[in-house]
C-alpha cells in the first residue's frame, strides 16, 4: 500500500509539470534588460514558510537573504544591488505553481531561485522551464527532477537524493562482522527525495547481507508515530534508516524514546542538519551517535564559508542550519553565471555557462550533468557530544572518531 502511494504521489506530479508546461506564459521574462540599468536586479523565489516544510523553509530563506547581504555589501551584481521577492507558497504544490507565476507575469523578476524540498521543486521548476528562466534550487534531490529535458534546472548540492546515502552505506557495509548491523528497518515519508535516499541506502545494505525486516512508507501529515514504532520495535532492527523531513524527524525519535525503543544504529535524513533546532527538540542528550547525510558544516573550510557563517550570526544568531547553507550556495551560482556571462538579458547563455563550469561554493566546488544533476559525492555527519561533526569520507572529516552507534541519553 505504501508504494503505491508513493507512484501515485510521483505520477500526480509528473502529471502536474505537463499541466504547468501547458499553461505557464509562454515565452523568457523581458525585463531583466541590465543595458546601463542601476534598477535593483530583482530575484524571485517562493519558500514554504508555513506549513509541513515551515523549519528548513525558514532557514532557506535566511541563507537568501545572507547572500544578498553580503552581495550588496561587496558592490552587487552588475553593479546593481540585488533585491528579494519571497513568497509564502504554505508548503503546498498549487500555491507553489501559483506563486512562480505570478513572479514571472506580474511581478516580472529578473531571476529566479528555487523553493524546499523535491515536492515543491517538481512543479515550480516546471514554471520555470517553461517560461526559459534558469532556475537553481538549493533543495530538490529527487531523481524525478532530472529525467524530464530540462535545461535551464540545476541542483545546488553535491548529490541527487539517491546517492546521498551512498558513503554511509558502504561503510556500514564493510564494517567487520561484530560491528556490522544484521538487521534493518526503513520507515520513509512520502516524499520523492525522502524516498529515493532511503531506497539508495537499502539496495546497498541488502547486498551487503543487511536483511530488511521492516518497511513502511507514511503520509506527509503523519503526526503520531506509535504504531510505526510498535512494530519496528517488535522486529527488532539491529539498524533504522528513517527518511524524514523535519517535524517527522523529531516526532519519530520522540516515539521511539517513549517506547523506549534504542536500536544499535540510527540513520535519518535532513532532520538532524538542523542544528541547534534539532538537538533542542529531540534533547541535546539523545543526538550522540545519530548519522545523516549533510552538504555543510560551519566548520569546513571550503572558501568563504567562514564569512558565511560569521555573518549568519549576526544576521539571525548561532551557526547556519544546513538548509540556510544550501540557499546561499544556490546563490552563490546563480551569482557566478550572473558575473561570468556579464548580463541578465539571455537566460540561455546563464544556463549554457552553469552546465559547463564548476562552481566554488561553500559547499564546495559544484559541478552538473547536462540534466542539471549535481556531479559530486555527500558527505556523512554525526552528532558527537553535542555538536555535528564530518565523519565520513576521511579525506573530509573534521575528527578521525565515529561514535559507534546511537547512545540515547549519553549525549553532552
Amino acid at each position: 500500500m505504501s508504494r503505491v502511494r508513493t507512484t501515485r504521489r510521483l505520477q500526480a506530479l509528473a502529471a502536474t509539470t505537463f499541466v504547468v508546461l501547458g499553461l505557464a506564459a509562454c515565452g523568457g521574462n523581458d525585463s531583466g534588460g541590465d543595458s546601463g540599468s542601476k534598477e535593483p536586479i530583482v530575484i524571485g523565489s517562493s519558500l514554504p514558510l508555513t506549513g509541513e516544510f515551515s523549519q528548513p523553509g525558514t532557514a532557506a530563506e535566511q541563507g537568501y537573504k545572507v547572500w544578498q547581504s553580503m552581495v550588496n555589501d561587496d558592490g552587487g551584481l552588475l553593479g546593481r544591488k540585488v533585491e528579494l521577492k519571497i513568497k509564502d507558497d504554505a508548503s503546498n504544490q498549487d500555491t507553489i505553481v501559483s506563486d512562480y507565476n505570478a513572479l514571472i507575469s506580474q511581478d516580472k523578476v529578473d531571476l529566479l531561485l528555487g523553493t524546499f524540498s523535491s515536492l515543491l521543486n517538481l512543479p515550480a521548476s516546471a514554471v520555470a522551464e517553461r517560461n526559459q528562466m534558469v532556475y537553481v534550487e538549493p533543495a530538490g534531490g529527487s531523481p524525478k527532477m532530472f529525467d524530464r529535458g530540462f535545461k535551464y534546472l540545476f541542483f545546488a548540492q553535491q548529490a541527487t537524493a539517491d546517492k546521498q546515502g551512498e558513503v554511509f552505506a558502504k561503510w556500514v557495509a564493510q564494517l567487520p562482522a561484530d560491528q556490522k548491523p544484521k538487521t534493518a528497518a526503513y520507515p520513509t515519508i512520502d516524499d520523492p527525495f525522502a524516498a529515493p535516499n532511503v531506497e539508495g541506502i537499502r539496495k546497498i545494505l541488502e547486498g551487503a547481507g543487511v536483511k530488511t525486516v521492516y518497511q513502511e512508507t507514511y503520509a506527509i501529515d503523519t503526526k503520531n508515530f506509535d504504531t510505526m514504532v510498535n512494530a519496528m520495535k517488535a522486529a527488532k532492527p539491529d539498524l533504522v534508516v528513517h527518511g524524514a523531513v523535519f517535524e517527522d524527524g523529531v516526532g519519530m525519535i520522540r516515539s521511539m524514546l517513549r517506547a523506549d525503543f534504542k536500536p544499535k544504529w540510527f540513520y535519518e535524513t535532513s532532520a538532524p542538519s538542523q542544528g541547534d533546532q534539532f538537538s533542542k527538540a529531540i534533547g541535546e542528550e539523545n543526538t550522540e551517535g545519530i548519522m545523516f547525510a549533510i552538504s555543510h558544516a560551519p566548520t569546513a573550510k571550503t572558501p568563504g564559508n567562514e564569512e558565511f557563517v560569521k555573518k549568519y550570526d549576526e544576521m539571525f544568531g548561532g551557526p547556519p542550519p544546513e538548509d540556510a547553507a544550501d540557499a546561499y550556495a544556490a546563490g552563490q551560482v546563480l551569482q557566478a553565471a550572473v558575473k561570468a556571462v556579464g548580463s541578465i538579458d539571455d537566460q540561455k547563455k546563464l544556463a549554457d555557462w552553469i552546465r559547463g563550469h564548476t562552481v566554488s561554493t561553500i559547499l564546495g566546488d559544484l559541478k552538473w550533468n547536462e540534466d542539471g544533476s549535481p556531479i559530486g559525492e555527500f558527505l556523512i555527519g554525526q552528532w558527537q557530544n553535542g555538536e555535528v561533526q564530518f565523519v565520513l569520507p576521511e579525506d573530509a572529516a573534521t575528527t578521525d572518531h565515529i561514535v559507534m552507534g546511537w547512545k540515547p541519553g549519553a549525549g553532552a
